[in-house]
């Protein structure tokens, strides 16, 4: 039930931003981002994530800002934060994030202006136990049928040990 309402509210998201309902034509449109594969016809923009992560009990802090520097503006995009321990079953979310599973969120960036920033996103997130270590993984799940020919800067691993230190990427 919840990956129906989770989907629900990303297929809303991206039917105000004009994407429309999929159909062949769009159907790369909507697949997630993988490393080196041309997405669509797109504009081509190269979107990165810089942040850092703070894991202290069972409590995981992220805080990131999502960046483009072109050649091409984009009017939103979806980031993903993917993690090797389950979530609660209850969080509370930031402003256009959404669950996207057990261990998965997924957040728009808003407008990526050319050589700009996006929104800034702030993440505490509950764990279902509390664990010594998580490996958080942040990436483009969507990105509005853009050419990013440049993964290095927006797919990151980052090893979050329970000290309450802040691990940058």
């Amino acid at each position: 039930m919840r990956r129906v309402a989770v989907r629900s509210v990303v297929v809303a998201g991206l039917l105000a931003l004009g994407a429309g309902v999929p159909g062949p034509a769009q159907a790369s449109v909507w697949a997630p981002v993988s490393p080196g594969a041309r997405v669509g016809a797109g504009p081509e923009a190269d979107v990165s994530y810089h942040g850092r992560v703070a894991l202290s009990g069972s409590q995981l802090r992220v805080w990131l800002v999502p960046e483009n520097d072109g050649p091409a503006a984009l009017p939103n995009a979806t980031l993903r934060v993917r993690l090797s321990a389950d979530l609660a079953d209850r969080q509370q979310l930031a402003e256009g994030c959404a669950r996207a599973g057990l261990r998965e969120v997924v957040c728009e960036t808003g407008p990526l202006p050319l050589h700009g920033r996006g929104r800034h996103v702030g993440l505490a997130l509950e764990l279902r136990e509390r664990v010594p270590e998580v490996v958080v993984r942040v990436d483009t799940w969507w990105n509005g049928g853009a050419t990013d020919r440049n993964h290095a800067n927006n797919d990151h691993v980052v090893l979050a040990l329970d000290t309450g230190d802040a691990y940058a990427f």
